[in-house]
């Protein structure tokens, strides 16, 4: 005796699994389109000959803005100015120096123009 209710349990059945293939092949369809995606994206970030080119000259060019001295180096700068100009007051007020240039001023002053 066959009321119907056994075929539309199959017709059920069949609607499901039906169903369940057609989103399994969209699942596939955009994983294959991701994976291009990602493949496309990957290869236009490697750049090519000329871009790099340009990537290593503009750093090189930016490393030679970078000429200055950093703290430490101040210092050290400082330190042998302040002892070039000790040694250099040191020789400048000394008794001959003194003297010499004592004479050079003496005698620019009374030169005749």
């Amino acid at each position: 005796m066959d009321d119907g209710y056994g075929r539309a349990a199959v017709a059920v059945i069949e609607k499901n699994e039906k169903s369940k293939r057609n989103e399994k092949n969209e699942k596939n369809e955009k994983s294959k389109k991701s994976k291009k995606n990602a493949t496309k994206q990957a290869t236009e970030l490697i750049p090519t000959g000329v871009e790099m080119c340009k990537v290593v000259l503009a750093r090189l060019r930016a490393a030679r803005r970078d000429a200055g001295m950093v703290t430490s180096e101040y210092a050290m700068g400082i330190v042998a100015a302040v002892a070039f100009a000790v040694v250099l007051y040191k020789v400048v007020t000394s008794g001959a120096v003194s003297a010499e240039l004592q004479g050079i001023v003496k005698q620019a002053l009374d030169a005749r123009m």
